[in-house]
């Protein structure tokens, strides 16, 4: 199991360390694997700023299909997870990551969904001239 902690260059958020762990269970991964994982799980930090920690967890009991779960702990939410299964485990993660993405953008709308829609309902003053 490996751990790694990414420090953020972000100013306007209350946490700036996030941990990434990438674990494997009945098995165990190459370090190329490994360290291609957790730059793909970093960069999901992009799309909500607000991320604690993913975990990356490979389940290789059947090696012919990898199952690659992720799970974003993100602060003031419920956990995402996606789950995938592919022929090697780098397909499985590509097949994995676009559904904890938008799972991650439905979540950032419902956060910032009451803000936007506060100053969509500014009224327009009629004119009121008359010929």
């Amino acid at each position: 199991m490996r751990a790694g902690i990414l420090t953020s260059g972000f100013s306007n958020q209350t946490s700036l360390n996030m941990q990434v762990n990438v674990s494997a269970r009945h098995g165990t991964l190459q370090p190329g694997d490994q360290e291609l994982i957790e730059e793909k799980a970093i960069k999901l930090r992009r799309l909500y700023d607000r991320i604690n920690a993913i975990e990356v967890t490979i389940d290789l009991k059947e090696l012919d299909k990898p199952v690659v779960e992720i799970k974003v702990s993100a602060e003031h939410a419920e956990d995402s997870i996606a789950r995938a299964e592919a022929s090697n485990v780098l397909a499985a993660l590509d097949n994995a990551i676009p559904k904890v993405e938008q799972q991650l953008r439905k979540l950032k709308a419902r956060k910032t969904g009451n803000r936007t829609a506060a100053h969509k309902h500014v009224e327009t003053a009629d004119t009121g001239e008359e010929e």
